[in-house]
């Protein structure tokens, strides 16, 4: 693809992969709030055998270049579980996918998308939505508000620009995702104390800890119940048990039992709620290379298990208790769990909750009811093509 002075063509070869890596480090290096990822991690998601979503998705990266230096970077990706969706859940036949932009100028954005939407119509895709980085469960959406801060674990940041460079190129706001910053300190409103008071005196339900031992069992469940829970969201891609094996397997030396939770209910796995400590207070100090001391840095933040911030990325209730005053009450009592032990033990002094969708009302009004404000939006983008 060209474009006057720039010329997108599709990454070739492990140099031109770590050209499109270490890009982003390149373009961000002005941007404070900005985390730098692991290098390593980057290019193992880029890597068909290593990451498994390439197992159902075709992959192209695209790298910008003006006067033989490069400019910019996105990928075009098709992912055929999204395929399957129902197109009122976002997805759906002729769905295809970008995301992982970044770009010198809005000229080179401009190039950007033409090429990936070029790319998408080649295989045969009527719509393009994006972006998804890759999937829509590593990182989704563009950041549109909420600038002013750093991201916390396993979110984006993007520059202010950005937004107005896609949306000039036809692109429309097809999706919000919101993230809730929710205060921990002084604990919930008294109504909320009394549902998980009554709760707790209910010998019907049980909320317990993630049992270490069993660490795979464990996994695997909760990302099953994930997959029922989801299955009528917008923008939902069933798990596969290679990405469940995965994510286990990336989860685990971040995972504190005591804040990743499953509730029973008449002694049978009713819901979980997921809590990760914020990588990224390390991560931030690593410029992405856990070389040559930074593994070390690292390694003592996750066993020093003092963390300023803490964030709940996912809980899930299985689909026959879902709209119901049950549903609510086990997510309040997991919440309130994981308040109580955050503050109290690893001196949580803030937490975030989401990313939740605009529309999903009855997850508004759990962050609604705990005091929480969207501090962050991340919008998803469609375009006919």
């Amino acid at each position: 693809m060209m474009s006057a002075d720039i010329a997108v063509r599709p990454v070739t070869g492990k140099a031109e992969l770590k050209t499109f890596v270490d890009l982003a480090y390149r373009l961000n290096a002005d941007t404070p709030y900005w985390v730098p990822p692991l290098r390593s991690e980057v290019i193992e998601l880029l890597t068909p055998g290593k990451n498994p979503f390439y197992e159902h998705a075709d992959v192209q990266p695209l790298l910008a270049w003006r006067d033989g230096k490069p400019v910019g970077r996105i990928s075009a990706h098709i992912d055929h579980l999204a395929l399957e969706q129902p197109i009122e859940q976002g997805m759906g036949p002729g769905t295809g996918n970008w995301g992982m932009m970044e770009a010198e100028d809005e000229a080179v954005m401009a190039a950007l998308l033409a090429a990936a939407e070029d790319w998408l119509r080649g295989q045969g895709m009527t719509r393009a939505l994006g972006p998804l980085s890759l999937s829509v469960w590593d990182e989704p959406g563009l950041l549109t508000k909420g600038h002013d801060h750093r991201p916390m674990i396993m979110m984006g940041h993007h520059k202010p620009a950005y937004a107005g460079w896609i949306e000039a190129c036809g692109h429309t706001e097809a999706k919000q995702l919101h993230t809730f910053i929710v205060p921990v300190a002084d604990g919930f409103p008294p109504i909320i104390r009394r549902i998980v008071q009554s709760g707790e005196r209910n010998e019907r339900i049980n909320i317990r800890p993630v049992d270490m031992r069993r660490f795979d069992e464990e996994a695997t469940l909760i990302l099953s119940i994930l997959n029922q829970a989801w299955s009528k969201n917008w923008g939902f891609v069933p798990i596969t048990d290679s990405e469940v094996h995965y994510i286990k397997t990336k989860l685990k030396p971040v995972i504190y039992p005591e804040i990743n939770l499953i509730a029973e209910y008449d002694g049978k796995p009713a819901a979980f709620m997921l809590c990760l400590p914020d990588v990224n207070e390390a991560l931030k100090h690593m410029n992405g290379s856990l070389l040559p001391f930074g593994w070390a840095k690292l390694l003592w933040k996750l066993k020093r298990r003092k963390w300023k911030g803490g964030r709940v990325p996912l809980m899930g209730v299985l689909p026959e208790h879902q709209n119901s005053r049950l549903a609510s009450q086990l997510a309040f009592m997991m919440i309130e769990h994981i308040r109580r032990w955050g503050v109290e033990r690893m001196g949580v002094e803030r937490a975030e909750v989401g990313w939740i969708l605009d529309d999903n009302q009855g997850m508004v009004a759990i962050a609604d009811a705990i005091k929480g404000e969207v501090n962050r939006v991340y919008s998803v983008y469609e375009k006919a093509l």
